[in-house]
């Protein structure tokens, strides 16, 4: 692998802080394959991650398309635009020097030892005092100033006791939210845009020495057109109607907007606004229809989401031929469709299709047209449901929602 190819995997692994990928697991390849395909659109499989950074044997150099993808997520515009940074090598330059086995070199090469060793005493030490700085000396909560969207959030942080200067306060799981904070300050205000079950976290130094749950609720539902920093939000009367849950694109968007090239994401949204339900004992069915595949939409990527008070329920569904994009996310598990069969998450948009899922004994399993196309493990630990979501390239339309406990119905509507 070339010096630039190892350079450019080290500035994403600064980037994520996830520390050495020496010690990554399975789960963390499929979890970098997620942030890449949310931030580039371009799912690159947890076995191709693996392979690129030599957890898997292979002699190859990763093809163009891989590098450009890898160094739109590191910020860059392409692999070659990241190639014209000419970051330098770090090699040391060797100053002549007596010839060898002269006195001077030898006091030279005794001294060089003697400064190196006391500068590896130091930093041991630096690293020993970090280390050393427990979670219990560190504070941190929230408050949230609204119920709805955009909701900001204060946070009230202490990590004077930090030795760093590395302090960062977290949105959520994703490091792409962190924002870099004084340690010699408490309070650090952020904008949540989606609404969402979240885990925020205090990191030091590249550590979570904090972490809490934050729930961002919505008044009833709520639809917003993705843009990046800010979505457009919706008014309840262009996607409520009295029988579906849907966006008619004809009275907000005029003719010839570039839809065809550049298919935006519509999603709805309604949290906080039913009793928790249980992940052990659940059942969940809805309809869903794609209504648009033009151009670049051809793949008619959708999603329907239920957002718990841990990891999040994420169904995908798209065109038969465009499965192996798709990537299941089953609370703690997440399932690429380029290693697994997620064939029966595709499906015809012309009619509705019937999503379901349920608990059944340590499995959740995912049902379309009421045929079971996938198991996932049930998690461990508890979960509760606390809202739901779904997400459209181009436009849908939803109806049927129906939420059960232990056969009772919780959320029923349209």
């Amino acid at each position: 692998m070339t010096y630039e190819i190892r350079q450019l995997l080290q500035i994403i692994e600064d980037q994520i802080e996830w520390g050495d990928a020496a010690s990554w697991q399975s789960k963390d390849f499929e979890l970098l394959n997620q942030l890449i395909f949310e931030k580039t659109k371009v799912s690159l499989s947890a076995s191709t991650l693996r392979r690129i950074w030599g957890r898997v044997e292979y002699n190859h150099l990763p093809s163009g398309t891989t590098l450009d993808t890898l160094s739109r997520f590191a910020g860059f515009e392409n692999w070659r635009a990241f190639q014209k940074t000419k970051i330098p090598k770090q090699t040391a330059k060797i100053k002549p020097t007596e010839k060898p086995g002269t006195q001077f070199g030898l006091k030279n090469v005794i001294l060089s030892v003697i400064i190196l060793s006391a500068l590896l005493i130091v930093i041991y030490l630096i690293k020993r005092s970090v280390n050393h700085v427990g979670a219990g000396h560190y504070a941190f909560s929230s408050q949230k100033l609204a119920k709805g969207i955009p909701n900001s959030v204060i946070f009230n942080y202490d990590a004077s006791a930090s030795p760093s200067d590395s302090v960062y306060i977290q949105q959520s799981w994703d490091p792409r939210t962190k924002t870099l904070v004084r340690k010699d300050l408490h309070q650090h205000t952020s904008v949540y845009y989606e609404p969402g079950f979240y885990q925020a976290k205090l990191v030091v130094d590249g550590k979570i020495v904090r972490q809490h749950k934050l729930m961002i609720p919505t008044a009833g539902w709520l639809g917003l057109i993705e843009n990046r920093p800010v979505p457009t939000y919706l008014k309840s009367s262009d996607f409520i109607s009295k029988n579906v849950l849907g966006l008619n694109f004809g009275p907000i968007l005029p003719k010839n907007t570039g839809m065809e090239f550049h298919p935006t994401t519509v999603k709805y949204f309604n949290v906080g606004n039913f009793t928790p339900v249980p992940l052990n004992g659940f059942s969940y069915s809805v309809r869903v229809k794609n209504e648009y595949g033009e151009g670049s939409a051809a793949c008619q990527f959708a999603s329907v989401s239920i957002i718990t008070d841990n990891g999040p329920i994420i169904i995908p569904l798209s065109a038969r031929g465009c499965v192996s994009e798709l990537t299941l996310i089953s609370v703690e598990w997440i399932i690429s469709g380029k290693t697994a069969n997620l064939s029966g998450f595709g499906v015809d948009f012309k009619d509705w299709v019937l999503v379901s899922c349920k608990n059944s004994g340590n499995k959740i399993q995912y049902f379309i047209n009421d045929n079971l196309v996938y198991e996932a493990p049930m998690p461990a630990f508890k979960v509760k449901i606390v809202g739901i979501g779904f997400a459209f390239q181009g436009t849908g339309i939803v109806k049927n929602i129906e939420l059960q406990s232990v056969g009772k119905t919780i959320f029923n509507v349209f």
